[in-house]
């Protein structure tokens, strides 16, 4: 009894607890055999801290804040949650995508100011959506949603991922370009749906963003470390050399002060609203919230009754 213990977040239990029952203990003790986790550093100290642990579930897809490495060197398996919200995330990505091809957020920042002429200010630079070459890198669960609502949109869609088979663009009608370097150079929108790893890690820097066409624009709704500094966009926002900027996840949650997050909130005029910042919630509806606890609790479960869990994360990634 009481082998399960929730480390953070979830003050009202009652959806694990429906499912977990006596199972789920609402104090840390010797006894935990898994542990159902949101944002708590499950590093080595946690983990010593219980000596019967065998598995560590994150209610989320990211796991960056779990010790991989020394959770495989006490044969701890870890899982994740990653079939939950993903109509949320990718709603979100499509959402930011048609915000920032039809100026949605910069009308209505131009339009406060306007005091006589109205209908004759418009955005010189937006196109026909058909005219949009959207890219997507990771073309997974969240990357493939994403692709196949913006094509049906009318988006010209193209992605690059080495990691899935050849013969997945097919599934996603959509074109696989080879290199990242191509997809950077040749699309109007870009848009992000990796895992943080070592090798997406900081992978959005001065030398990618000099790499984008001219007057493109990104989204990320993936991971926040993805991008190696958010001020570096200061300067390619400032002088135009990107159109827009659209996050719901940041280097650092809530962000540090810098000179783009100061401009952002100050609303300066010449960024006009061509930053737009979510709080990391692209994941939640009612129904994926439920949803993700739902399933990790069952997860949680199959641990204690000695079934193979689901979602274990096999690789080492971060180091």
């Amino acid at each position: 009894m009481n082998k399960i213990y929730i480390t953070d977040y979830i003050e009202n239990p009652e959806i694990e607890t429906s499912i977990l029952g006596d199972q789920l203990s609402h104090k840390i003790n010797d006894s935990i055999e898994v542990i159902l986790v949101w944002h708590e550093e499950i590093n080595k100290s946690f983990i010593d801290k219980l000596p019967n642990l065998k598995g560590i579930i994150r209610y989320g897809v990211g796991y960056d804040n779990i010790d991989l490495n020394y959770a495989a060197s006490k044969n701890i398996k870890v899982c994740n949650t990653p079939d939950y919200g993903i109509d949320e995330v990718s709603d979100t990505a499509t959402a930011m995508i048609l915000n920032i091809s039809r100026g949605v957020s910069q009308y209505n920042f131009l339009s406060k100011n306007l005091k006589s002429d109205w209908q004759e200010n418009t955005l010189k630079k937006l196109r026909r959506i058909s005219e949009c070459k959207l890219g997507v890198i990771g073309a997974g669960r969240i990357g493939g949603s994403v692709l196949l609502k913006s094509k049906s949109l009318g988006f010209q869609t193209f992605f690059y991922d080495p990691y899935v088979s050849r013969g997945h663009d097919k599934m996603l009608n959509s074109k696989q370009i080879n290199e990242l370097n191509d997809l950077i150079s040749l699309c109007d929108v870009i848009s992000i749906h990796t895992p943080l790893t070592d090798e997406t890690k900081g992978m959005v820097n001065k030398d990618f963003i000099a790499k984008m066409k001219a007057s493109s624009s990104l989204v990320n709704t993936a991971r926040g470390k993805i991008i190696n500094d958010i001020d570096d966009f200061y300067t390619p926002l400032k002088t135009n050399k990107l159109y827009s900027l659209a996050l719901d996840v940041l280097p650092d949650e809530p962000p540090k002060e810098s000179k783009l997050i100061s401009a952002w909130r100050k609303g300066e005029k010449w960024l006009g609203n061509r930053l737009t910042i979510n709080p990391h919630t692209a994941y939640y509806s009612k129904e994926s919230f439920k949803e993700m606890r739902v399933k990790a609790s069952k997860n949680a479960l199959r641990f204690i009754q000695g079934l193979p869990p689901l979602n274990e994360i096999k690789s080492i990634q971060i180091n």
